[in-house]
């Protein structure tokens, strides 16, 4: 059986998300897990990319990428910035951004096609964004918030948004991103969706919290029983679930 959902912790953190970032290309974890933990990227076939921004240890606030690119923040040092150039495959752009809002990966929420942006960010911002990751931009809030990169995770096949997200910003985010999505939670009756977990178009993690009916949820909504993995996962045969104590 190939992997779809996994239930994981990064040093007794259930905030998975804000550790790791997982896309259809590459996979980010954060420097400081234990060797359990870097599993993930490795059962998942990619080369694992663990590193360190401005010696901060979170993935989620700091960056946002896809398959076609991955933005940093002005923070990122050129010794980071040329080893994520030299460990990602070719085709990904790598780009450090000089934005105020330096904290990326809270204001952008994206997938391969789309990116949902923070309402405040630079044109300039916009502009690399739509360029380096290969996507339309949209200037949006999700139930009210701002930060966009923190309360949605959405893939190619679905998304999670916030969970008082309204019927009607439901329509209208779903019509944007041209994929099904649903209000819910992760780690039991978390809002901060993008925080516990990381998912990508066959395979989602989740904070070790999460409840088996948001588990149920997030394999409906991203349609993961249904992904058809590239080659590069063939091997997987059982689901991973690691906890730390």
């Amino acid at each position: 059986m190939l992997l779809k959902v996994g239930c994981i912790q990064f040093e007794n953190n259930c905030e998975v998300g804000v550790f790791s970032k997982l896309t259809n290309a590459y996979c980010l974890v954060a420097i400081g897990g234990s060797e359990n933990f870097y599993r993930l990227a490795s059962l998942l076939g990619f080369t694992i990319l663990s590193y360190c921004v401005d010696l901060i240890l979170t993935i989620l606030i700091d960056d946002s990428g896809n398959k076609n690119g991955l933005l940093l923040p002005h923070t990122t040092t050129d010794q980071e910035l040329q080893h994520l150039r030299n460990c990602l495959p070719d085709q990904v752009v790598v780009q450090r951004i000089d934005e105020r809002l330096s904290a990326l990966g809270n204001c952008v929420a994206c997938n391969d096609h789309v990116a949902l942006t923070h309402p405040d960010l630079d044109k300039e911002t916009e502009e690399l964004i739509a360029d380096v990751l290969g996507v339309e931009v949209f200037r949006q809030t999700i139930a009210g918030n701002i930060l966009v990169g923190s309360y949605c995770a959405f893939s190619n096949r679905g998304g999670l948004v916030h969970p008082h997200t309204s019927i009607e910003d439901l329509d209208e985010l779903s019509t944007l991103l041209q994929v099904p999505l649903v209000a819910g939670t992760v780690n039991r009756g978390s809002e901060v969706i993008a925080a516990g977990m990381t998912v990508n178009d066959w395979t989602a993690f989740c904070g070790s919290d999460t409840t088996a009916t948001e588990l149920s949820v997030i394999e409906s909504v991203y349609k993961l029983r249904e992904g058809q993995p590239t080659a590069i996962v063939d091997d997987m045969r059982k689901s991973l679930i690691d906890s730390y104590v």
